[in-house]
């Protein structure tokens, strides 16, 4: 039996997957508010034009330099895991699974799209960039990143996640970035949230409008802005998380993966694992793929295929996606990084298409899979992977009431090391489930009303 899978380096990919090549149909173009496609050129003040690029790419293989490479060898090719110990404290027939991306510097998935994305930006002569990020995953792997390539990062945190996790913060200052409670009196965007309500916790899409205006600020066009998720060319990056994958499953011989799952807030961690193997299910292969998100922020099984803003202020292009529109502001939970109003076009794509059957899960069952995960497989989940690993327990024991043995796999997107006080909520029964009032999110989807309307087209092959 192999506990652990491991590639040498010389096995590394050499390229990243873009599932936009192979979607039987083809994902809607992110368009202005008068409905009109948003042109390569319109994003150049935000993204750097070789990052534009691979946004609209719709080539199926996608080379990766050398020089980011030698930065990915720090750490991948990442360990797959079987949770041999975890599979024995259930009782189940069926063998799990797990990616190990907690094994990187930043201490989660997060580092393949920011060294990648850093990489770029320095090509294209850019010297400053700015982020938002929600638990501080994003912003500790940017500022990681920019560190490696000698750029200087500034980080805008959402408040709630900022106040709980003050070691994210310090990691981030650690290598060199700059970190700001968001909103906050450094943007028009931030200033004016707070005019409205001083007490608000924050979001992810506050964020990106802080750090979006931060960088079209710049008077020299030095500055740039970097997204940790929900993007194109961020999804692309992160395939080489599946694509390892899939070597090390044919390296022990498993010929068949069963079910495939990753935690999905804004997409990048679940895409990076499932889209690999969404292209086997494409192609014919009986594979379920289940995207987990909380019942808080049930974007995916409760929210509208819709044009709606990235951001809350309005300052991104129109993207096609499930939504619980830009001006939601989630509940406090833990999981900071799956507190998002949308998600990846390409993933929405892919569950409008039958691909992908979102999940969504409670609170409490998370943090009760999280802790039987650490006291068996010796590793503490991030509250964000407790999602995933709550769903491999569903299906590892839907497995031993079939009597069924089967492959399960999920992503284990980031260690908990950093979050702790979560936990300590959970053992002081400080923390609740809290599945999204309907009233709440007919309220946010308000925002929507006048925006232009997507078709939700599908193939009708799923």
């Amino acid at each position: 039996m192999s506990i652990k899978v491991l590639l040498d380096e010389s096995e590394i990919p050499r390229q990243w997957y873009n599932l936009a090549a192979d979607l039987p149909t083809p994902m809607q173009p992110p368009i202005g508010p008068d409905g009109s496609p948003i042109t390569p050129d319109k994003l150049a003040p935000v993204f750097p034009m070789n990052l534009i690029e691979q946004e609209v790419c719709q080539d199926r293989w996608v080379d990766i330099p050398e020089e980011i490479l030698e930065i990915l060898y720090r750490w991948r090719p990442s360990p797959l895991r079987r949770a041999v110990f975890l599979e024995r404290a259930l009782g189940t027939p069926a063998r799990i699974y797990y990616k190990d991306e907690s094994v990187s510097p930043a201490g989660s998935h997060k580092p393949n799209t920011a060294v990648a994305q850093a990489w770029y930006n320095k090509q294209f002569g850019i010297e400053h960039l700015t982020t938002e990020t929600g638990a501080g995953q994003w912003g500790s792997a940017l500022s990681f990143a920019c560190a490696l390539v000698g750029l200087s990062c500034k980080v805008f945190m959402v408040r709630i996640s900022f106040d709980q996790k003050p070691y994210r913060r310090l990691m981030m200052e650690t290598w060199g970035g700059t970190c700001i409670a968001s909103p906050s009196r450094e943007t028009q965007a931030g200033r004016s949230i707070l005019e409205q309500d001083p007490d608000t916790p924050g979001s992810l899409g506050i964020a990106i409008s802080e750090a979006i205006e931060a960088a079209v600020s710049d008077p020299n066009g030095k500055t740039r802005y970097s997204l940790g998720s929900v993007l194109n060319h961020v999804m692309l990056h992160q395939t080489i998380i599946g694509l390892e994958t899939k070597k090390q499953l044919e390296k022990i011989g498993e010929k068949k993966v069963d079910v495939v799952i990753g935690c999905a807030g804004g997409g990048s961690n679940y895409a990076g694992l499932a889209f690999p193997f969404m292209a086997d299910k494409i192609a014919g292969a009986d594979i379920e793929i289940i995207p987990t998100e909380p019942s808080s922020c049930p974007t995916l099984t409760r929210g509208p295929f819709a044009y709606d803003y990235g951001d809350t202020v309005g300052m991104t292009p129109l993207l096609p996606m499930h939504t619980l529109g830009h001006t939601f502001v989630p509940p406090p939970i833990h999981a900071g990084g799956l507190r998002y109003h949308g998600i990846a076009p390409l993933v929405s794509q892919s569950v409008i298409e039958g691909l992908a059957t979102p999940r969504a899960m409670h609170q409490l069952e998370c943090y009760q899979a999280a802790v039987l995960f650490a006291r068996t497989e010796g590793v503490i989940p991030a509250p964000e992977t407790s999602h995933a690993i709550a769903c491999a327990i569903q299906e590892a024991e839907k497995a031993k009431q079939e009597g069924k043995e089967r492959t399960i796999l999920f992503n284990f997107s980031g260690h908990g090391l950093m979050d702790l006080v979560g936990y300590e909520k959970y053992f002081e029964g400080k923390l609740d489930d809290y599945p999204l009032p309907e009233e709440l999110m007919n309220k946010s989807l308000e925002a929507l009303k006048d925006l232009p309307k997507p078709k939700a087209a599908k193939s009708g092959r799923w």
